[in-house]
């Protein structure tokens, strides 16, 4: 599926892009029930080479919905239960004494994935969650001091219960900040929970596989050539400059955040089949790229002021074009 650069946001190619992404949302939806703005996000932080945070108090369908999308990718999946004893070695995998052959072999943990479902990532200890940041951050894990590349493409799905907070280690900003989107499930509009009841008793419908590794990783290169014009890159900075001066937060967006916000936008313009990216992919994306970001002071949390309404004011605020 390799193309030269020249050919490879051409009308043809970005028409398939975008007919594959609507069959992934189509088969998501055999499972999951819920808006379709969530898969999408998925399909972002996919193509964008990001992961995602999904949170949400217990039984609105996290899992299910990870698992629905992970369903849809002919990749390998693998599903990590975090606990309060769960080992960095649990992850990552350790050498084990091979008897047949006499020497150690490793035993790979179930980081070494295409994708990697994280259920209640807050309830792991630091040390195990570092261990995950690596791979996240990196790509890559080690084991017994050895350095090992994960197989690509790569991407983490960790959920978590932001109510419940006893035995749970709550996530540091630095770990935080690698998850492209967060993306934060309420519970369902009334018809939704109804189709899902109608649902029970009929079994789950079957989610069939849309894209291979293959196209996934050639997705991605396509999502680092669509064009971003500079009125388009000077909206984002200003987005997140206005997150930094705000009297009610402590720890704005950083540079990484105006980074991820351009590629998520970047990879929403390809996932609609357009070769560059416009103000409203931006507008669509800034709140769940950026509020868990945002670091609110004292004052805030006392108000009750959130950082999705912060960033909610930077874009009622901060004109897409300078000037304007």
């Amino acid at each position: 599926m390799t193309a030269p650069l020249s050919q490879a946001l051409d009308e043809t190619r970005l028409a398939q892009v975008a007919a594959r992404a609507n069959a992934v949302l189509t088969q998501v939806a055999r499972a999951y029930v819920g808006p379709t703005w969530v898969a999408e996000h998925l399909l972002v932080a996919l193509f964008a080479q990001g992961h995602v945070l999904l949170e949400g108090v217990p039984g609105v369908a996290k899992t299910t919905l990870a698992k629905a999308f992970a369903a849809t990718l002919r990749c390998s999946f693998r599903r990590i239960q975090f606990t309060p004893d769960l080992m960095p070695a649990d992850i990552t995998g350790t050498y084990v004494l091979s008897p047949n052959e006499g020497r150690f072999e490793l035993r790979k943990g179930p980081i070494f994935a295409n994708v990697v479902l994280g259920d209640e990532i807050n309830r792991a200890p630091a040390k195990t969650q570092s261990a995950l940041l690596e791979a996240m951050q990196e790509t890559q894990a080690t084991v017994d001091g050895e350095t090992r590349a994960l197989p690509h493409p790569f991407i983490v799905l960790a959920t978590q219960n932001p109510v419940e907070q006893a035995g749970t280690y709550p996530l540091p900003e630095a770990q935080i900040d690698r998850f492209l989107v967060r993306l934060v499930l309420g519970y369902p509009e009334p018809s939704d929970e109804i189709h899902m009841l109608e649902r029970v008793g009929s079994g789950a419908l079957e989610v069939a596989p849309v894209l291979s590794p293959e196209e996934i990783c050639e997705i991605q290169r396509m999502a680092r050539l669509v064009h971003a014009e500079r009125a388009v890159t000077e909206y984002v900075v200003r987005l997140t400059g206005y997150t930094r001066g705000h009297g009610h937060v402590y720890l704005g967006a950083s540079p990484r955040a105006s980074l991820s916000l351009l590629q998520a936008s970047k990879a929403r313009a390809l996932l609609q089949g357009r070769p560059f990216a416009l103000p409203d992919d931006v507008k669509a994306l800034a709140v769940p790229v950026l509020a868990h970001r945002i670091v609110l002071n004292p004052e805030a949390q006392m108000e009750g002021i959130s950082s999705d309404t912060i960033v909610q004011e930077a874009l009622t605020r901060v004109a897409h074009r300078k000037g304007a």
